[in-house]
């Protein structure tokens, strides 16, 4: 049996980020991994090679908007989806190369095998060659990821109803295509494969996809995506879903609504990725949901045994799974835990792009008097000259118009531009920074200036009265 200070199981964002937060701390780390190498579901099936595929269908999309429809783009029939990523394999390399050398900087030790717990805090690893060795320490973070949650009535076949980890195995771009979810994997895939020229069908029990943006960002985003042609269907139940057996899968709606498509993606939600692991040996279990359950610092309810990542459930965004990693072990070693966990962007990689931070519209009027700036980005010379003119940033204030609590923008680049408002927020910076600041001309970041104008002047006339 080998002792160290801290093991992490699973070397995905979130298991990464524990692992080199605790031994920059000081502390003896080891991560096991299953897989040949560290960045898990997150870069070799989810967020690289969709993230590839995306950024293709942006730049044809683009290249037409922007030369005014000139000219125009179209992919030929019979396009193979493979075709499009021709830059994932290099990219997965490249990032797969940095973590591992992130990992080799910090001196933790990193461990090829499956893991099982062999009691609380003794984890045994069996290697590939079939070999087995006992780990201990007294802290333990689990990071093992998720897997596509399948209800048992939709008849998943990775073929013509495949799930999101293997919609990318598609040989062709489909001719149309059935899109069973509103999160964030489903709207992502929904809006990319739309912009490819697919005839896409979104159908969901809620009212709006990602329902924990602002609203205002998601209508927006509805907008966009039906008028290249999408549907979202909202507040409506999946009945039944079958293949025909010669072309096409029939999805038939609570309200009778009958879809037929080439291909279906079934992204209703993932559930934690534990099998194996023998949880029971620790006393602890997935909830209901299929899920890890942990309080606000990722602590389950088992001392010295924390969770963190998409196994516990929603955001599951890179972003927030790399700050549960390190809020855990920063919570375990008796540290700081910094900002809180609401200031952590979330980046959602639609077509357009959306993005927020802190308190959205919805929750800032929910505890009191708001005022709200708003940029469109048709008023900005950017906006114009790059054929973003839907694009939209708020800035959500308190009362008096001066305290910023939120951040929120749609548009292609969102997520680069939300980390200017997260720095105001955690700096605490006031709303009258942005308008005295000085930004190049012409960017889109000048929204900030916009947005803080028209704070200023709702401010202005409240005064007056």
């Amino acid at each position: 049996m080998t002792t160290w200070d801290v093991i992490v199981i699973g070397g995905g964002p979130a298991g990464h980020k524990a692992a080199v937060q605790a031994a920059s701390l000081g502390r003896r780390v080891v991560l096991v991994e299953q897989e040949r190498a560290v960045g898990g579901e997150c870069v070799r099936r989810g967020t690289i090679p969709s993230k590839t595929l995306k950024e293709t269908a942006t730049a044809l999309l683009g290249f037409q908007r922007r030369s005014g429809g000139v000219v125009e783009v179209t992919l030929a029939p019979q396009t193979q989806l493979e075709s499009l990523m021709v830059r994932k394999d290099q990219v997965i390399a490249a990032h797969e190369a940095f973590m591992a050398d992130e990992l080799a900087q910090a001196g933790v030790e990193r461990v090829h095998g499956r893991a099982k717990f062999v009691g609380v805090r003794q984890v045994e690893v069996q290697a590939i060659a079939g070999t087995r060795t006992t780990l201990e320490a007294p802290l333990v973070v689990l990071a093992t990821g998720s897997r596509p949650r399948t209800p048992p009535e939709i008849p998943v076949d990775h073929e013509h109803v495949l799930d999101s980890d293997s919609i990318l195995s598609m040989t062709w771009l489909p001719k149309a295509l059935t899109v069973l979810g509103a999160g964030v994997i489903a709207s992502e895939y929904a809006s990319i494969f739309a912009a490819l020229g697919v005839q896409v069908t979104m159908i969901d029990r809620g009212p709006r996809p990602v329902a924990f943006l602002d609203d205002e960002l998601t209508m927006r985003f509805v907008k966009a995506f039906e008028g290249r042609g999408g549907r979202f269907l909202g507040e409506v139940q999946t009945r039944s879903v079958r293949f025909d057996g010669v072309s096409k899968v029939v999805t038939t709606l609570s309200d009778g609504t009958v879809v037929e498509s080439e291909k279906l993606l079934c992204a209703l939600g993932r559930v934690a990725n534990v099998g194996g692991l023998a949880l029971e040996a620790t006393g602890l279990a997935v909830n209901a949901r299929g899920l890890v359950e942990v309080d606000a610092n990722c602590l389950t309810k088992v001392p010295g045994l924390y969770a963190v990542g998409d196994l516990i459930g929603p955001p599951s965004l890179a972003s927030s799974s790399m700050e549960q990693g390190r809020r855990a072990v920063r919570h375990a070693c008796g540290e700081p835990v910094g900002p809180p966990p609401e200031l952590i962007p979330a980046g959602v990689y639609t077509i357009p792009e959306m993005s927020g931070v802190g308190l959205t519209e919805a929750q800032a009027r929910a505890n009191g008097p708001t005022l709200v700036g708003r940029a469109n980005f048709d008023r900005l010379a950017r906006g114009q000259i790059s054929a973003a003119t839907d694009g939209l940033l708020k800035l959500v204030c308190d009362g008096a118009g001066r305290k910023i609590l939120g951040v929120h923008v749609v548009s292609e680049g969102a997520a680069e531009l939300v980390h200017l408002g997260q720095l105001a927020l955690v700096a605490g910076l006031e709303v009258d920074t942005f308008v005295d600041g000085i930004f190049n001309f012409p960017t889109l970041a000048e929204a900030y200036r916009v947005a803080a104008l028209d704070v200023v002047r709702q401010r202005t006339r409240a005064s007056a009265h």
